[in-house]
């Protein structure tokens, strides 16, 4: 089971709201869920539900116009809300990797595959400033996440402080009281904020003060070492080098120069290598990664552009990209959304055979609850910025709880059920006014008065199996599953007997 594995990824209490025009979307609304080493979890939903939101939250990309009201994700022990984009830098790609629904707008169309797959690789390719930034890198991350704590918690404060003027300003029919004590009310929230700010600097800033210190030692030590490192290769590529020209000189035979000349190229490349990453060996790394991911002839391939390969191929092209970092955890947004059926059935073997090769942690966003079952672990089910079910991939496939997620399995299409397709009524609610109590109430013929005046909890089924609804209070009617849904169980446990 998941849960006897090492937990690598939780997601705890998450809310993520949108400053709009209109007013502020609240997009994921306390949405709480664990990653374990090797699983596969797949986040499930109509569009819209908060899918991506979450998984961009995750990787740090989300618009200027997001506003992270609650909620923290751990990621090996550390909350990413609260670390420096220079951390972030060092963990997004290259310990969580991600793969987009479309691979056409992932890649830039003039530019060669080859080139787009290296591209990372030699960015970072300078190997001592590598090693420099090892080094320094626990100072550096305490004293830039002492100052990405101080102006994130700033800079949350007054993104709170915006909605709420721009709520209240927008209230319609206020009369001229209403409007001196809404002026009134603002700014007592004004000077509060200022106050907050004062606090938080004088907190954050005396101990920024103190690992800045520490820091500043931290580096004089690394470039020493750097230094001495450089100059041991240097000089031990050197003294192989001299050796290496005076037996040249000395060579009598053809054979024996072209020998002693090939072994000077090699102890060249050798050293080359040792202090960045070549041209060449960025290139090898990518025809191998390329080979993985099955791209036939990479060595013809790499000097290719994107419009030369067909839809599937971009899209393994788009993981190899992902998979050059080595990530431990891999993201994937719908990456079959924009792919003919068979080449989707293609991709989704290739992620599954990658992520048991490399024992990968994935999360897996979808809307099509057939690729869950070729994928998933385990599956949360999101609606309207929540999760509202959570289990094991058989408790969502074979003992579904909650109306959301009967009527997502009763609108797939079916070889053997003789019942008719049952469509989602009614569209998803706006968020910016959420609705009150359960937010899948009014398109459910399952709702009760209660649905509409609370939001239900999650009640426990098993150990790793969740729903909130309030179908599951011991109170409620007893109601059965869609016969269209139950039929599917039946068949399909059956089939699996025979």
């Amino acid at each position: 089971m998941a849960v006897s594995k090492e937990k690598v990824l939780s997601v705890n209490n998450l809310v993520v709201n949108f400053k709009t025009d209109n007013g502020i979307l609240k997009a994921v609304r306390d949405v709480s869920f664990d990653l374990y080493q090797g699983e596969t979890l797949c986040i499930v939903g109509e569009s819209g539900s908060g899918k991506s939101v979450t998984s961009k939250t995750i990787m740090g990309i989300l618009a200027n116009n997001a506003i992270i009201a609650d909620g923290n994700i751990i990621y090996r022990g550390e909350n990413l809300l609260e670390i420096s984009e220079d951390e972030f830098y060092k963990i997004r790609g290259h310990k969580i990797g991600m793969i987009f629904q479309d691979p056409l707008s992932s890649l830039n169309p003039i530019v060669k595959i080859g080139k787009q797959i290296t591209e990372a690789m030699l960015i970072n390719s300078d190997k001592l400033k590598t090693m420099y930034n090892d080094i320094i890198s626990d100072d550096l991350i305490r004293y830039k996440n002492t100052l990405a704590k101080m102006n994130i918690a700033i800079s949350t404060e007054e993104k709170k402080l915006d909605a709420f003027i721009s709520e209240l300003k927008r209230k319609e029919g206020r009369s001229a009281e209403q409007k001196a004590n809404d002026k009134a009310l603002i700014k007592q929230k004004k000077e509060e904020f200022k106050a907050f700010e004062k606090e938080i600097k004088n907190q954050y800033l005396s101990q920024a003060k103190e690992y800045k210190a520490v820091l500043t030692e931290t580096e004089k030590r690394a470039k020493k070492e750097v230094a001495e490192y450089k100059a041991l290769v240097t000089e031990e590529y050197k003294a192989k080098e001299t050796e290496l020209k005076q037996r040249l000189k000395s060579a009598v035979s053809k054979e024996e120069k072209d020998e002693i000349t090939k072994e000077l190229e090699k102890e060249k490349d050798l050293f080359d290598n040792k202090l960045r990453i070549t041209k060449a060996e960025a290139k090898r790394r990518a025809l191998a990664v390329m080979k993985e991911v099955g791209i036939p002839e990479p060595e013809r391939r790499y000097n290719q552009y994107p419009f030369e390969f067909s839809g599937g191929m971009r899209q393994r092209i788009v993981i190899a990209i992902a998979l050059t970092a080595s990530p431990e955890i891999l993201i994937c947004d719908e990456p079959t959304t924009a792919l003919d059926v068979t080449i989707q059935a293609q991709i989704l073997e290739l992620i599954n055979k990658i992520k048991a090769e490399r024992n990968l942690s994935c999360i897996f966003i979808t809307h099509d609850l057939g690729v869950v079952a070729n994928m998933a672990d385990r599956v949360a089910v999101m609606y309207a910025g929540k999760i509202v079910e959570y289990g094991t991939a058989d408790e969502i496939f074979y003992d579904p709880r909650h109306p959301y997620t009967w009527a997502l399995l009763s609108s797939i299409p079916d070889m053997d059920s003789k019942e008719k397709l049952e469509a989602i009524p009614g569209t998803p609610p706006n968020m910016i006014y959420p609705p009150k109590g359960d937010a899948f109430a009014i398109r459910s013929k399952y709702a009760m008065n209660i649905d509409f005046r609370e939001e239900p909890p999650f009640f426990k089924i098993s150990d790793t199996h969740y729903a909130a609804t309030w179908l599951l209070d011991e109170r409620a009617p007893k109601v059965e599953m869609p016969k269209i849904v139950s039929e599917r169980i039946k068949n399909s446990l059956e089939g699996g007997s025979k």
